[in-house]
């Protein structure tokens, strides 16, 4: 056994056992209420399941393991001459709660390599796809046909013991992160670039071998780029719409590829993963409309005053539990302002940033007018070249499969049941008023 599968042993056997006294002793303990606009409302706020790698605080932001990202961009270890986290070390924390060690990061990268063989099978899948075909599309595809090659289901059928199940879950786990940045390659260069493929370079970082098999390689700075995008991104905690997916899928016993593929599919809705397309779709269209890549300040405002006024949205805008800017947004706006000296297009987002917050609160009934994180990884990815914004959610997917699916790990080692929520009736519902006004 390896040591960090070992040490997530030792941790996940830990609280499991903690939670089951917790349960016997406080199981009726009440932690939460549910009312009416939660049930219509998507059970938006209704705390209903646990998730270990990360927490969303509304004023503070993203939490991984209690670390915020700036502390994270400054603990995290880092590739030699490079100031940017390593993804790797990220997920060693989420699993374990842990900052690791710079070797620990690295063992790390060379066991992801070590695993990263992709079945042609998988290949041949997506070769068989029309062109045309949505990039998330062919990625949930793709995810999907690699169950071929799942331990959990192969050790399920053969009886295992349900102790055991984590075991599966993490071989399963590491495998497919391992694959992941070969296939979502692969599918760029299918798309994008006529199938020239780039063959992957296992003594790079996970990152930085994405970032190669990408084929952006005139700009060094684009694989650091890579490894904070991809650290960014990882989690959101549980009860987002790709992690709650993921969740739900594994909870019926189905093995990580298949959660890790519903999970996908949730990602690639527009209000999910897929508006970091909208929004850099956005900005091209007013740069179009304007007539000019250097639009000032009040051009942005009244281009997105007539965007309101038509009854749309301004992608980038809002999130359903944040009320202040978005670490995400900080983070890569900090990264641009170090890397990237001249740039129309970042130009256009922090003007942006500037005026449409004043714009929503204008409005009266917008909770969060602050910018989130796909108001800016668009610009910064047209900047290094990577232009064809509608890839932009498969780069979100490869990074989010590293907090759901290392949450999938403790959800195995915890024994979480299969999640059922009750439904109920509009009827009843208006039944249960009644009898209360009675």
């Amino acid at each position: 056994m390896d040591t960090l599968k070992q040490k997530f042993f030792e941790k996940s056997s830990a609280l499991a056992k903690e939670v089951k006294g917790l349960l016997k002793e406080h199981g009726d303990t009440v932690v939460g209420e549910v009312k009416l606009r939660q049930v219509y409302g998507g059970m938006r706020g209704l705390i209903s399941m646990p998730w270990e790698p990360s927490a969303l605080d509304p004023i503070e932001g993203i939490r991984f393991r209690g670390y915020s990202i700036p502390q994270l961009r400054e603990l995290l270890p880092k590739a030699p001459g490079d100031k940017e986290p390593l993804p790797e070390g990220l997920f060693h924390l989420m699993l374990l709660g842990e900052i690791p060690t710079y070797e620990e990061a690295k063992w790390l990268s060379e066991e992801w390599a070590r695993r990263a063989e992709v079945p042609a099978h998988t290949f041949a899948a997506i070769e068989a796809l029309p062109n045309g075909t949505h990039p998330m599309t062919q990625f949930t595809i793709a995810i999907a046909s690699m169950q071929t090659e799942s331990i959990f289901s192969k050790r399920y059928s053969e009886g295992m013991s349900k102790k055991d199940y984590w075991d599966a879950t993490y071989e399963d786990t590491m495998n497919l992160i391992a694959k992941l940045p070969r296939v979502a390659a692969y599918i760029y260069r299918k798309n994008y670039h006529n199938g020239e493929h780039i063959a992957p370079d296992p003594s790079l970082d996970w990152a930085a071998n994405y970032a190669q098999m990408l084929g952006v390689t005139d700009n060094p700075d684009f694989k650091s780029l890579m490894r904070l995008y991809l650290t960014i991104h990882a989690d959101h905690e549980g009860g987002n719409a790709s992690a709650h997916a993921t969740h739900l899928v594994g909870s019926t016993l189905s093995d990580s590829y298949l959660a890790l593929s519903g999970g996908m599919n949730a990602l690639a809705g527009p209000l999910h993963g897929l508006a970091n397309q909208e929004v850099i779709k956005w900005v091209y269209e007013m740069i179009e409309n304007l007539g000019t890549t250097k639009p000032t300040k009040d051009q942005i405002r009244t281009y997105a005053q007539a965007t309101l006024d038509k009854g749309k949205v301004i992608p980038g805008y809002g999130h359903s539990v944040l009320r202040e800017p978005d670490p995400r947004f900080t983070a890569q706006r900090v990264f641009a302002q170090e890397y990237i000296k001249d740039s129309d297009i970042v130009e256009v987002v922090w003007k942006g940033f500037d005026v449409i917050p004043e714009i929503l609160k204008g409005l009266g009934k917008v909770k969060n007018p602050w910018p989130n994180v796909d108001a800016h990884s668009g610009a910064i990815l047209v900047h290094y070249g990577l232009t064809e914004f509608s890839y932009y959610t498969v780069l979100f997917g490869v990074s989010r499969a590293l907090g759901v699916l290392a949450a999938s790990c403790w959800s195995r080692a915890m024994g979480l049941p299969l999640e059922r929520p009750k439904s109920v009736t509009s009827d009843w519902l208006k039944q249960v008023i009644a009898d209360k006004n009675a």
